[in-house]
């Protein structure tokens, strides 16, 4: 056995035996696209890390901050400042020298889908706040037949019991995932019939969102739909909840390829 094939089994023989080896096998060829490493992306990529995905290509133009403590997995003293894909990179390395990481530091646009996207992924993770965008990328990923799975918003919930996963068109509760479903069949001609299923997974929670508490300290570092206490308040227990499922939603997918 070669010196990475031993460590590979020492890191994931739990996975091994969870998923089984031919899973395994799947998950160190898989290449995995995460847009967003904040409250909800970051959580993604420790997890698809750990669960030995083989490649992940990370996209986001933002910077670790003091006031991403509350939610994010790369805000660390010794962090801020750092592009938050490069925060990542370093840590996936400590878990998973053998995971090549594609850092973008770069936002997602209208424009720019064919460039990141063109080429194709195994599973794309949308876990950005901008309902736009997440229309653009949506619309493409279901045009292309790319799997890929978004999230709703995370902010204003504490109970991480009351996520779920489920296709757009049965989503509940989330103000942002509202939006994205109107856009999707104003501007992108999506079915209006209820019944009719969108193709678009998403991860939501049916919680009531809770508006600030009064007095409290807020920065405005997001739009208010999104993670930032500028909008909503938000915690780690929800947001890394709701980076858990999405992640799922991506091992899931490619542990059943034949």
């Amino acid at each position: 056995m070669s010196d990475n094939a031993l460590t590979s089994s020492r890191r994931f023989g739990g996975i091994a035996r969870l998923y089984g080896d031919s899973a395994l096998t799947h998950f160190s060829q898989a290449h995995v696209c995460v847009v967003g490493v904040g409250g909800v992306g970051s959580w993604a990529v420790e997890a698809l890390a750990r669960t030995g995905i083989g490649r992940l290509t990370l996209i986001d133009l933002d910077n670790v901050a003091e006031s991403n403590v509350n939610r994010q997995l790369h805000a660390l003293t010794g962090d801020f400042g750092k592009a938050k894909v490069t925060a990542l990179r370093e840590r996936i390395t400590q878990i998973n020298p053998q995971c090549e990481v594609f850092e973008i530091e770069d936002f997602v646009t209208e424009d720019n889908l064919p460039e990141y996207f063109g080429k194709g992924f195994d599973f794309v993770i949308d876990a950005i706040d901008q309902v736009r965008v997440k229309a653009a990328m949506a619309a493409y990923f279901v045009e292309r037949k790319q799997p890929f799975v978004l999230s709703g918003g995370a902010g204003g919930q504490k109970n991480p019991a009351l996520i779920q996963t489920a296709d757009l068109s049965r989503v509940t509760h989330d103000p942002l995932l509202a939006n994205l479903r109107y856009t999707l069949r104003k501007r992108y001609g999506f079915s209006r019939d209820t019944k009719e299923k969108m193709r678009v997974p998403c991860v939501y929670s049916t919680e009531n969102i809770m508006p600030p508490q009064s007095g409290a300290a807020c920065s405005a570092d997001a739009a208010p739909q999104g993670l930032s206490c500028a909008g909503y308040g938000a915690s780690m227990l929800v947001t890394a909840s709701f980076g858990l499922y999405c992640a799922q939603g991506a091992v899931e997918h490619i542990a059943g390829k034949k």
